[in-house]
């Protein structure tokens, strides 16, 4: 019954102690095991792991990779004119030994921290050495991968390797806005102003074409109209000529009675004339013999 009595509690406490020594590694994170504050073994393969109770302890970081974010940073490039950068950075702890001499108990937070200065720097170092106009186009891929190269450099002695980098927002300063767009309208305006003079220009000599062409088109269309009028009082007067060598008389009919219409026309119209007139020849009523 003694012997029980002592069993029972060796046997719980046994179980507590080999539980106590057995941790888990799953496949998204890395396990570190210390003593007294010292790395003694590194657990990177995902499975069950051994440590010696109450001597040892586990220390876990995720193997995923990681985000952050970095605050808004005004950077001033070459032309001086200020930016606000807001950035965001992938990176995952490659070396977790490495990581854990480079950040001690502060863990992801410290490590992020640090990044978080790496990051910026950086970032003012490469966007500084350019003008705005290059960070501000849409190619500036070239820009990004320069700050990743820079920052993974540096980033090494953490134990983490920085997977990629991108610019999320590059905008002008609230205060610079409106001076901007001011320089902006103007410019416009006056890109506006020069079309509209150089139209002007180009309408004005397109009115002097077309009224140098009427005028030429008239010209010509006189010219034409006379010479085509004279030929035809030519062919007429050849036609008169003609018929009055054929007939004077019929000629003569027909010449006074033209001058007849040409004279008495109206009703008012009034002639002083004597009645022995060759006017009248052809109105006279030939007396009978």
């Amino acid at each position: 019954m003694r012997k029980s009595t002592l069993i029972l509690p060796i046997a719980f406490v046994a179980v507590i102690v080999a539980l106590s020594s057995v941790f888990v590694v799953t496949e998204k994170e890395k396990a570190l095991v210390l003593q007294f504050g010292k790395v003694v073994a590194v657990k990177e393969d995902p499975g069950l792991a051994f440590k010696i109770p109450l001597i040892q302890e586990v220390v876990k970081y995720d193997d995923r990779i990681l985000s952050l974010d970095t605050p808004e940073l005004q950077i001033t490039p070459l032309d001086d004119r200020r930016l606000v950068v807001d950035a965001f950075a992938r990176y995952r702890i490659t070396d977790v030994n490495k990581f854990r001499q480079a950040v001690g108990a502060g863990g992801i937070r410290t490590a992020q921290s640090r990044l978080d200065s790496i990051l910026r720097a950086q970032t003012r170092e490469v966007l500084g050495s350019v003008n705005s106009n290059d960070i501000l186009s849409v190619d500036r891929a070239a820009l990004m991968k320069k700050i990743r190269d820079g920052a993974a450099a540096k980033a090494r002695s953490l134990g983490v390797t920085i997977i990629d980098v991108r610019l999320k927002r590059t905008d002008l300063p609230p205060e610079n806005l409106k001076a901007t767009f001011g320089r902006m309208r103007a410019e416009r305006q006056r890109e506006a102003t020069d079309e509209r003079a150089r139209g002007a220009e180009a309408a004005q000599r397109v009115r002097a074409q077309a009224d140098r062409t009427v005028v030429e088109l008239v010209s010509d269309a006189k010219r034409q109209a006379e010479i085509i009028r004279g030929e035809a009082d030519a062919k007429r007067n050849a036609i008169f000529a003609k018929a009055y060598g054929e007939d004077q008389e019929f000629f003569q009919f027909y010449r006074s009675l033209s001058a007849y219409r040409n004279s008495l026309k109206g009703n008012n119209s009034t002639m002083v004339l004597s009645p022995d007139s060759e006017f009248f020849n052809y109105l006279k009523t030939a007396t009978p013999e």
